[in-house]
């Protein structure tokens, strides 16, 4: 793979001074472009051999173009905050909104290449993290993301020079450091490694650009030609392409799903729901204290073992969800669990991929976060509502099991509960908020004209639960007609599956 790289090219300092001012104008025009448009963030990640030029290249980049919109981040090792989490959530943290250009140093592929090297992983274990890597830079580009990949590369002898040059330099030697040159007798584990890493991860949508990096002058008008180049072929792209806003409007104006257009379905998962299950109030009471109490006791276990929950509620308007999640948090300390109430994202959320707001809210080792309501909303309310396109809703299936693969191998309880009532019960419970005063807010026009879509909400809920329920996230179905039975029945199934997992 390095030998695409090319090897002993140079660029005398005249060219380089001919054509740095108008690269730099040109960057700084594109920058201006993709700022106003703010259709899309532009990713860039830097790897590399050690002293090829990697932290110059970002600095450089820094200095041509406004500072202002650009974010910079380098990574070292984790702190105790991000081992707490799944190993790719300090990257989702520190996305970029739309219009602006994020660069990032020694981020997700360095801890497994160096792993890999140092033989704490095994050749499978680096492969499944190089795959988990290609569906997050996948995630990115579906979304609108330009994803920009560089290898720093230098040959063995180069590198072996440049240490040199820079022991020797006083302003220099800060460079070189024992790990430096521990590094250089692996040269050769570390090329495999990332030629590896390489091959599985160059992709069309987010192909890698290997630079040779000795001579600074020519490894920075390739890079910032590359960096122009990708800016400008997207703002086209943009500009010809139809906006999701307006494909949305038209949608709503009249044009109909094509799956919701299909003859309605006469059997679906929610119609094998037994919905006449009632529990008795004393039947209630004493399931409740013993479940309450078994709960304390299996999160005061998890919190001393660091073992994460995440429970997640969807469910019909009015069916229970708020009174479920209520009688699980007052079973819990207030310092063990977060509920996150979702609604319609902010503007800050809209100018990312719709599951960064997720990430940013999971909970650190041993504590708890509820939900009410989720990223399911993608292949729900935008999906009916037509805030997201077809292919959006669609392709969220993958994002969403992929997801919840990520929380589960870092060792997350997830648990996802669909709360189901009846039309009628909805009928008889939204009469009954509208007539009784304390609970007329709970009530509103949008869960009015919600109901008038209950055949294409029920057809997207049997599709969601087909294609998210896995072995690992299955959904609970919860009869919620009656709120005694649903209550208990929520509870149960989170302590069942907390319980098993701390065994």
């Amino acid at each position: 793979m390095f030998e695409a790289a090319e090897v002993g090219r140079t660029l005398s300092k005249t060219e380089f001074k001919a054509q740095e001012p108008v690269l730099r104008a040109e960057l700084l025009e594109a920058q201006r472009q993709l700022r106003e448009s703010s259709s899309f963030p532009v990713i860039i990640l830097f790897a590399g051999v050690d002293t090829a030029g990697k932290g110059e290249t970002v600095s450089l980049l820094s200095e041509w173009m406004d500072p202002r919109w650009i974010t910079t981040r380098g990574y070292s090792k984790p702190s105790d905050e991000e081992r707490e989490r799944p190993r790719l959530w300090r990257y989702w943290r520190d996305l970029p909104p739309h219009g602006r250009i994020a660069m990032f140093l020694s981020a997700w592929y360095s801890t497994p290449i160096r792993n890999r090297v140092g033989r704490r992983s095994t050749m499978a274990e680096f492969d499944a993290a190089l795959d988990e890597i290609a569906a997050f830079e996948r995630a990115l580009t579906d979304d609108g993301a330009v994803v920009l990949k560089f290898w720093m590369h230098l040959g063995k002898q180069a590198q072996k020079k440049r240490l040199k040059a820079f022991e020797r330099d006083p302003l220099q030697q800060w460079r070189v450091t024992k790990r430096s040159w521990k590094h250089w007798h692996m040269f050769d584990l570390f090329v495999a490694a990332a030629d590896r890493a390489i091959r599985k991860t160059s992709t069309d949508h987010a192909p890698w650009h290997i630079v040779e990096g000795e001579d600074h002058h020519y490894r920075s008008i390739v890079v910032g030609t590359i960096v122009r180049d990708a800016i400008r072929r997207a703002l086209a792209a943009k500009a010809v392409a139809v906006p999701t806003k307006s494909l949305a409007r038209r949608a709503r104006g009249g044009r109909v799903d094509r799956t919701l257009r299909t003859v309605e379905q006469q059997y679906n998962v929610l119609d094998r729901l037994d919905m006449k299950q009632r529990l008795s109030r004393a039947g209630f009471r004493t399931a409740f204290e013993q479940l309450q109490g078994r709960l304390n006791l299996l999160v005061k276990k998890a919190r001393e073992s660091g073992v994460s929950t995440i429970a997640v509620f969807e469910g019909w308007d009015a069916a229970g969800k708020g009174g479920a999640i209520r009688r699980i948090t007052s079973a819990l300390d207030a310092r063990d669990y977060q509920v996150i109430p979702i609604a319609a994202p902010t503007d800050e959320e809209r100018a990312r991929h719709y599951l960064w707001r997720f990430w940013r809210h999971l909970p650190r080792a041993g504590r708890m976060t509820i939900f009410d309501r989720s990223w399911y909303g993608r292949v729900l309310v935008e999906r009916v509502e037509h805030f997201a396109t077809e292919t959006e809703y669609r392709r969220a299936y993958g994002e969403i099991t992929n997801f919840e693969e990520h929380l589960v191998t870092h060792g997350i309880v997830v648990v996802k509960f669909w709360l189901h009532i009846s039309k009628d019960e909805q009928l008889r419970r939204f009469r009954e908020r509208a007539r009784i005063e304390v609970k007329r807010w709970k009530i509103t026009d949008e869960d009015w004209r919600n109901r008038g879509k209950w055949s294409d909400y029920t057809m997207a809920v049997d599709e969601m639960v087909a294609r998210t329920s896995t072995t690992i996230a299955p959904w609970t179905l919860v009869e919620a007609n009656d709120k005694l039975f649903a209550r208990i029945k929520v509870l149960k199934t989170l302590t069942d599956r907390l319980e098993s997992r701390l065994k």
